[in-house]
């Protein structure tokens, strides 16, 4: 009985495979967000264009005996995997085998609270799905419908799949630009009553919830872990002078963002679109913080974004409030930055005469 609760309780046990010179620390953050257990990770030392499995025949292998010694229970890679090396990896290893996007897909699944959210992580799985339906079926053969002398022999299983994938693609679409309309009139509403609207962006676990939290008396969700939120949240702020704000927490933005969640998200990155300033979120004491800033800024460009009015807020200064090598770099990395620690309340009625100030230019 007590195996039988060991059994049920362990957690799921992952391998991680890394392309050449690229750190797999984000890669272990997501499992642990997901609630899996990084048995071992590693980043290889070359990666050789082969059409089998993006490396030699006796490394796969190497990497296949590996994840079983370990007692691993899925093999995880940090770049694309697409469909055919996907099904040759889980036929050579006999075990699961995905990349870092369905990871996020995963963990997106997992966070989504509202219909909105639902309806986008669907459509992003849906796409994400739609190529790697065929290395699902061990026989593509089998056929529903038609009989002798009709026009065919009817839909093989996998087209019947892909057919009903993407009609309901199609239909969680026009769910979706129907979540986008209420938000049109939403913003419409609020640019008749005159409020300035200030959108959250940055990296995923850089602040931008406990911000929100801090500045208008929010209660987002919070956690010290990457996409502990996905459903925006818009809190009025009056500030001492009588000027009334607007703040919106988005979604946090990650390296190597899935394209089919950027698309499925458009609804909810379109409020840094119509933002009258972005305020973009930095962990100051993180060590990537300039790669970090630099993915922000692609994506933004994505959406459209990225002409805004912006403020970068250096985030979590108290974590290196003795560093001042590294606090000198930022500083001269990011000049007009504001340096707040929303742990600490320190620096946020600066940021406020900031946004007050940049408005007013």
């Amino acid at each position: 009985m007590i195996e039988i609760e060991q059994e049920k309780n362990r957690k799921t046990r992952c391998l991680l495979i890394g392309a050449p010179k690229v750190p797999l620390d984000e890669l272990e953050g997501l499992c642990d967000t997901l609630g899996m257990e990084t048995a071992r990770s590693f980043s290889l030392t070359r990666l050789e264009v082969r059409p089998a499995y993006g490396m030699g025949s006796g490394k796969a292998q190497e990497i296949c005996a590996l994840a079983h010694e370990l007692e691993c229970d899925c093999i995880i890679f940090d770049w694309e995997l697409d469909p055919t090396k996907q099904r040759n990896w889980e036929r050579l290893a006999k075990l699961p085998c995905f990349d870092r996007q369905e990871v996020i897909l995963r963990i997106f699944a997992q966070r989504a609270q509202t219909k909105e959210a639902v309806l986008q992580v669907e459509l992003a799985r849906m796409i994400y799905s739609l190529p790697r339906l065929a290395h699902m079926y061990g026989d593509m053969a089998r056929q529903r419908g038609g009989n002798y002398g009709s026009k065919g022999s009817g839909e093989k299983q996998l087209e019947l799949d892909q057919r009903q994938v993407r009609e309901r693609i199609q239909k969680l679409r026009k769910q979706l630009k129907e979540v986008e309309k209420v938000r049109s009139n939403q913003r419409k509403k609020r640019s008749r009553e005159g409020l300035v609207s200030c959108a959250l962006a940055g990296y995923t676990n850089a602040g931008k919830s406990s911000l929100l939290n801090a500045l208008t008396g929010a209660e987002a969700f919070v956690e010290n872990k990457l996409f502990a939120t996905l459903d925006p949240q818009t809190r009025r702020l009056t500030d001492r002078e009588g000027n009334v704000f607007l703040f919106t927490d988005t979604v946090g933005f990650i390296s190597n963002l899935p394209h089919s969640l950027v698309d499925a998200f458009k609804s909810t990155l379109e409020e840094t679109l119509y933002a009258d300033i972005l305020l973009i979120v930095i962990d100051a004491s993180d060590e990537k913080a300039f790669e970090q800033y630099e993915v922000v800024l692609k994506v933004l460009e994505e959406t459209g974004a990225s002409d805004k009015k912006k403020i970068i807020v250096l985030n979590k200064t108290d974590l290196i409030k003795d560093d001042a090598v590294k606090i000198s770099c930022l500083r001269e990395a990011f000049p007009d930055s504001v340096e707040i620690s929303v742990k600490e309340r320190q620096g946020l009625e600066n940021l406020l005469e900031r946004i007050r100030s940049d408005l007013i230019k």
